[in-house]
């Protein structure tokens, strides 16, 4: 027997303890660190692992992974609910440590013990020594597609999408689910999903969040029909509790209070003048962004005061009349080249820079100095808001005529979808009134 403060252990129990005691001290030093490059926590503890050490390993409130010191990749990953499995981590390739990170499961502690996965793993990490593959050798086999081959299929399943989304969803993709698209999709858990939400929603908000995880549960439904016994990890998460973030509008002051703050802060803040003329034509129409920044002169008709928007949300073209402001802006952004014709064709606001789109699409960049010379937060969304509560509050338009002004989607109304849609002579003299009031609103 042997005493330990006291208590009298037999020799087992001893050591037992002594390597819960290792683990936690190894864990909790650790923790404290931080990584100061990616500013992550870091959630490791390297031990020989035997049935004794796994059997010592807690679980917490994250997942985590104690690796093996004898044997470099090899380890067994705790998750919250106490499920141990032994794992095997890999650089596939000949990219060093640019190539893609890869995982494994070798099996579950208890079906399998630590010494034949140990042999297990070493049989994989020399497979990937002689150049060989065996995550995509396992999905290969299996004929589960990888997360990128899912999200390809799910683009090509709708080719009416707008392009603006497209990019947007292929943003999502390699920004908040960049190392995770080799994967095959029944290698995402749903314990993986919980924590890369609300990674998401810690670092870029709640909006990112509920969007990065909605697309990637469109990404799966697909995939969950044709292959038998696939789950979608999201609908999982939600299944055991997970709930997205609650939706959270942001509010504005009433136009007289934001429209002329927010339009000096543009004037002192933006230099370029014709980046300056993104915004106002944002303020005069309620346009979104995407919409403005890719105009192009072949669909702008300035004699009969017509312009024409392909690139929308909601897919369909819109056709607004064009108000004298308006005008006034398209008219200081063509002039007369030297004497030659002005431009006919091309972005309205090209970009040298944006070599893939052509225009300029960076103006984001701007907001915190508008609203530091405003006194009062900054975002273009906000001119669209503005626009609407002019439209809606202070001149009473009817909301299907202002919809149609700032080519919102209908609601799933039968009675509203038997109406005749506005033409572009209808909409002149709503649309001047609303930019006439707008413009003595945003007067500094």
């Amino acid at each position: 027997m042997v005493a330990t403060g006291g208590l009298a252990c037999a020799p087992d129990s001893f050591i037992v303890l002594t390597i819960v005691l290792h683990v936690r001290a190894f864990r909790d030093k650790l923790h404290s660190m931080e990584d100061r490059n990616t500013a992550k926590r870091v959630a490791r503890v390297k031990l020989t692992l035997t049935k004794r050490t796994v059997d010592a390993l807690e679980p917490e409130d994250k997942s985590w992974i104690a690796w093996d010191d004898r044997l470099t990749g090899f380890g067994c990953r705790v998750l919250p609910s106490g499920t141990k499995s032994f794992i095997v981590n890999y650089r596939s390739g000949d990219g060093g440590r640019k190539a893609p990170n890869k995982r494994v499961v070798i099996g579950r502690f208890g079906r399998v013990g630590p010494d034949e996965a140990r042999r297990k793993a070493r049989d994989m990490l020399g497979q990937v020594a002689r150049g060989e593959d065996p995550a995509g050798e396992r999905a290969g086999a299996r004929g589960v597609p990888t997360l990128a081959e899912a999200f390809e299929t799910y683009i090509k399943a709708n080719p009416n999408r707008a392009g603006n989304t497209v990019r947007l969803y292929r943003q999502i993709l390699r920004g908040k689910l960049g190392d995770w698209v080799r994967r095959p999709l029944d290698a995402i858990t749903r314990q993986d999903v919980e924590d890369r939400f609300n990674q998401i929603t810690e670092r870029h908000g709640w909006a990112s969040g509920n969007q990065a995880m909605s697309m990637l549960r469109s990404v799966y439904r697909r995939p969950c029909v044709d292959q038998e016994g696939l789950r979608n990890p999201v609908d999982l998460w939600l299944a055991a509790g997970g709930r997205f973030n609650a939706k959270r509008r942001r509010q504005i002051s009433g136009p007289a209070e934001v429209l002329p703050r927010w339009r000096a802060g543009i004037e002192a803040a933006v230099p370029s003048p014709a980046l300056r003329d993104i915004f106002l034509i944002g303020l005069y129409t309620g346009m979104r962004r995407g919409e403005v920044v890719s105009l192009r002169w072949e669909r702008v008709d300035l004699e009969r005061r017509i312009l024409r928007v392909d690139e929308t949300k909601t897919g369909e073209p819109l056709e607004l009349p064009v108000t004298r402001q308006l005008a006034a802006i398209l008219e200081r952004l063509r002039p007369d080249c030297g004497g030659h014709a002005a431009p006919t064709e091309g972005w309205l606001f090209p970009s040298p820079k944006q070599a893939k789109l052509g225009h300029v699409a960076d103006v984001a960049r701007f907001y915190e100095e508008i609203g530091k010379v405003a006194g009062t937060r900054f975002w273009f969304h906000g001119l669209r808001n503005a626009f609407i509560t002019v439209a809606e509050r202070e001149l009473m338009l009817p909301r299907s005529l202002t919809k149609r002004l700032v080519n919102r989607a209908r609601p799933s109304d039968v009675t509203e979808g038997y109406a005749a849609d506005w033409t572009v002579d209808e909409l002149r003299e709503p649309a001047q009134r609303v930019a006439d009031r707008v413009d003595e609103l945003s007067k500094c």
